[in-house]
């Protein structure tokens, strides 16, 4: 079975950038100037920015389902990043060197199924969620931080 981690659309983000400080802080938006790496992953390009980069630091629902389980969380989005477009089954570098929280949930947006894995081993809890016949989507966070990072769904 065929997996699919999607990212965020460049389009719903790339005119926060030319805002000013004020702006971005009415929305709860922060500028940050990257100072490690890894440690700001991108929604958008899948990938960890790099030291020098800017980045928006924001709330964003990644769960609107109306729920117990309707949630959202922090996310980085880098200046200029490129859309991320992985292949079937591609799961990219950025997923691998964290502690990943697997969330499945059904087409209703309960969650139906949870687990913790290393992204060395990600597809070894994809797959087996995605058998799952009730299983609609996934969503992964970041396990000690919580930050939201993707989506997955069948291909």
């Amino acid at each position: 079975m065929g997996f699919k981690i999607s990212a965020l659309d460049i389009d719903h983000f790339s005119h926060l950038f030319v805002l000013g400080e004020e702006s971005l802080s009415l929305q709860g938006i922060q500028r940050k100037v990257v100072d490690s790496n890894p440690g700001y992953p991108c929604r958008i390009s899948l990938q960890d920015a790099e030291v020098g980069e800017i980045v928006l630091l924001m709330n964003y629902e990644h769960q609107p389902a109306m729920t117990p389980f309707r949630s959202s969380h922090a996310i980085f989005v880098r200046e200029n990043a490129s859309q991320a477009k992985p292949e079937t089954n591609e799961v990219p570098t950025m997923f691998r060197h964290r502690l990943l929280s697997v969330r499945a949930f059904d087409a209703s947006g309960m969650m139906i199924d949870a687990d913790v894995v290393d992204g060395e081993r990600l597809e070894t809890v994809i797959e087996p969620m995605l058998k799952n016949i009730n299983t609609d989507y996934l969503h992964l966070h970041n396990a000690k931080l919580g930050c939201y990072v993707g989506l997955v769904k069948r291909s």
